[in-house]
């Protein structure tokens, strides 16, 4: 049985034939965009030199005989077969040279008359003159209505005027040779150290011991090799890290999850009371006919209350998911404390008087966070809002009580009927409340409180709930600067 041995092209090889197969290539794109380039410009040298004559016949349209001498003076000096043609905007030809030697037809058709009547100019390389029967180089020039249109005829010395230049193939040549010959040391190198690199490699998967204070070359083979020991090394202590992280990561997206169908379970249960309520009121309305304008006048204000109920729900429960799900995009600036509070101040200061409520505070300078704007704001308007609607309180006093380079201590508390301590614990779940018929008979949606804490957290704080001095609830919480 024939046996043999299959040959395989080292790593070396086969990345030096790539760069250089890839190196030629770009050269060879680089040389048909050059050369087309090169053939571009000598067309429009010579067309810029024509146009140049164009616009001098078109300042002499009005007498024959000084066409006739620059014409004449033209081919003396540089052209000698010069064929200038004069067209009016009809494609009708008014003076050519060649008009006693051949019968002209209308040349509305020819390319560089369309072109110039459209862009004011124009020229075209090589063209085929239907009336002489020869190739042109033709410039034409659109002139006081009029198209001054100049040839050369397309013959060996024009071809020879417009030969590309050439001398840049050497330079391509050159270029060619010395960076093949930096490829090729740049390839043999990284060959070499890659063929050292996988040995070392071998030596790993056979699971030799590896001296992890081992000698190496003090150069690139070297780097990555001590690099491997360490991470050969390294290796169970990652992975038992990988799987702590993962069982983290799991845990957390499980409680994540628990959150999410709970709220959505709260949600649902939230809202059966207040839809119930509108579609009771709302059939009653359509189906007695002969109700009250009072009483019509009554349903349409519980209907338009248990809206705003709903319409309250659907913005907290907005305002925590953008906080769970999309913190990262909440946009942070200098906001200041004090003007919040003022604010707040100014709108208790307009509610009701059986609802109005008196606030002091020794926050009267400016107390400047880096935060966002809405969120706290509805830090202090929840609590605001939560002690007006359930505390009974009088007063309520908020108060920074200390203040480090990195943050600031507030205090907001009461002088209501407070909390009892089983329920301090529980008082910023989602939907908790202490008092649930009466909270609801209130308005509240259960997620004011909620919607605090995870407003402090996103402001790098935390909060407590806890019994204040003067008999109600206090809260304690730390903003950073």
């Amino acid at each position: 049985m024939a046996t043999g041995l299959k040959t395989k092209i080292s790593f070396h090889k086969r990345l030096l034939i790539f760069l250089l197969l890839s190196f030629c290539f770009l050269l060879l794109c680089f040389f048909i965009f050059q050369y087309h380039r090169e053939k571009i410009f000598k067309a429009e040298q010579l067309n810029y030199k024509l146009q140049s004559f164009n616009t001098q016949l078109g300042n002499a349209l009005s007498d024959k005989n000084a066409i006739s001498l620059l014409i004449e003076k033209k081919r003396k000096s540089e052209f000698e077969n010069l064929r200038v043609t004069i067209i009016d905007s009809l494609g009708k030809v008014v003076f050519d040279t060649e008009q006693n030697n051949f019968p002209f037809f209308n040349h509305s058709n020819r390319p560089e008359v369309i072109d110039a009547l459209k862009n004011g100019t124009a020229y075209t390389i090589r063209r085929h003159s239907e009336t002489t029967n020869s190739d042109y180089f033709y410039s034409s020039q659109k002139i006081n209505g009029y198209i001054v249109r100049s040839a050369i005829p397309y013959n060996l010395s024009l071809k020879e005027l417009l030969k590309v230049d050439k001398d840049f193939l050497w330079f391509m040549v050159i270029s060619v040779i010395v960076i093949s010959i930096v490829i090729y040391i740049f390839t043999q190198r990284l060959g070499q150290n890659i063929n050292r690199l996988r040995q070392f490699a071998l030596r790993a998967e056979k699971g030799e011991i590896i001296d992890e204070n081992e000698n190496f070359h003090n150069d690139e083979l070297g780097e990555i090799s001590r690099f491997i020991v360490q991470i050969y090394s390294r290796l169970q202590q990652a992975k038992i890290d990988l799987d702590k992280e993962q069982q983290e990561i799991l845990f957390h997206e499980n409680e994540k999850n628990r959150i999410k169908k709970q709220l959505t379970q709260n949600i649902n249960h939230e809202l059966k009371t207040p839809v119930s309520s509108i579609l009771g009121y709302v059939e009653t309305i359509m189906y007695n006919p002969e109700i009250s304008k009072e009483q019509m006048f009554d349903f349409i204000r519980k209907i338009y209350a248990q809206t705003n109920r709903l319409s309250q729900l659907l913005k907290d429960v907005a305002t925590l998911t953008r906080i769970d799900e999309a913190n990262n995009m909440i946009e942070k600036q200098s906001i200041d404390i004090n003007e919040i509070i003022v604010e707040i101040i100014n709108d208790i200061s307009l509610l009701p008087a059986d609802k109005r409520i008196r606030v002091s505070t020794n926050i009267n300078k400016p107390t400047v966070v880096h935060g966002n704007q809405t969120l706290l704001h509805s830090i202090f308007r929840n609590l605001a809002d939560n002690a007006i609607t359930h505390s009974g309180a009088r007063d309520i006093f908020i108060n920074i009580i200390a203040e480090t380079e990195k943050d600031y201590l507030f205090s907001f508390s009461d002088n209501g009927i407070g909390v009892e301590s089983q329920h301090l614990s529980r008082i910023f779940e989602r939907f908790y409340r202490v008092d649930k018929g009466r909270s609801r008979k209130l308005g509240g949606t259960g997620l004011g409180l909620s919607i605090v804490k995870n407003a402090v957290i996103f402001h790098g704080g935390t909060i407590i709930a806890k019994a204040s001095a003067s008999g109600g609830l206090e809260f304690v919480f730390n903003i950073k600067k």
